[in-house]
């Protein structure tokens, strides 16, 4: 669906020098400034990398390294089939990983995409395929993630809080094609008593927090495994599968 915005028309005076370089090929009917690649800037589209990958990078990597020791350290993950352990893995590691940015109070800015050259868009017209690069990360897509983080920081949720919610994170019955669907349903709901019990003598005149940290915990499903990966993990690990490195990590004793 073609983004509907006024940005489109400044691609026209962009045309300049294609139209120079493309004299002779182009019909009354089709004006050469057509054929050159546009850039939505709009805020859904505008795509954005991080400020200071260096700096930040390390301390996702920390994190991530951290989520899957978690969860190979839960005893009832470990009696779990190993299929069933790599179907919560795909399902969970994001959310998951997202907890630990909250918890470990992780920081971070994002800038513009560097564009890329007019040249280059010239030489590459009409080579490049929407599918020939992964979906880049959106400024919008950033501006959920970092709603989700400060929502979680006005909780203030204890350790014990946070471990109890990453054990209703990671164990999922709906997940399809669980072989231990019904144990697993009965992790989630111990995890959730585990939870509420923990809360009573932490906040004990806050009746509400239960529910209040499981709808914000709601709101983890609505970022993308795609953007963690292109925006923490992409500088780093280059073309490799992140899930591939996952699946390592976890089943490596």
């Amino acid at each position: 669906m073609d983004c509907e915005c006024d940005c489109l028309g400044n691609g026209q005076s962009n045309a300049i020098l294609f139209n120079i370089l493309s004299r002779g090929e182009s019909t009354p009917s089709e004006p050469s400034y057509k054929r050159v690649p546009q850039t939505c800037h709009c805020e859904k589209r505008r795509t954005v990398c991080l400020k200071t990958p260096s700096e930040t990078c390390p301390v996702a990597s920390d994190v991530l390294v951290k989520t899957v020791h978690f969860m190979k350290s839960l005893p009832a993950f470990q009696q779990l089939p190993p299929k069933d352990q790599l179907s919560l893995l795909k399902n969970c590691w994001a959310p998951l990983f997202i907890l630990g940015l909250a918890q470990d109070q992780v920081l971070f800015e994002v800038h513009d995409s560097p564009a890329p050259s007019m040249l280059k868009r010239i030489l590459l017209n009409g080579q490049e395929t929407p599918s020939s690069d992964p979906e880049q990360p959106t400024l919008a897509g950033v501006q959920t993630l970092k709603a989700c983080l400060k929502k979680f920081w006005s909780l203030d949720l204890s350790p014990k809080e946070y471990a109890y919610l990453k054990g209703t994170v990671i164990f999922n019955p709906d997940v399809p094609g669980l072989k231990a669907s019904l144990f697993i349903e009965g992790l989630q709901y111990e995890a959730q008593h585990a939870l509420k019990e923990v809360l009573v003598p932490l906040h004990p005149e806050d009746r509400g927090r239960f529910a209040r940290i499981l709808l914000t915990a709601s709101a983890l499903k609505t970022i993308t495994p795609s953007l963690i990966t292109e925006l923490f993990f992409r500088p780093v690990i280059g073309q490799e599968d992140l899930l591939d490195l996952l699946i390592e990590m976890l089943f490596t004793r």
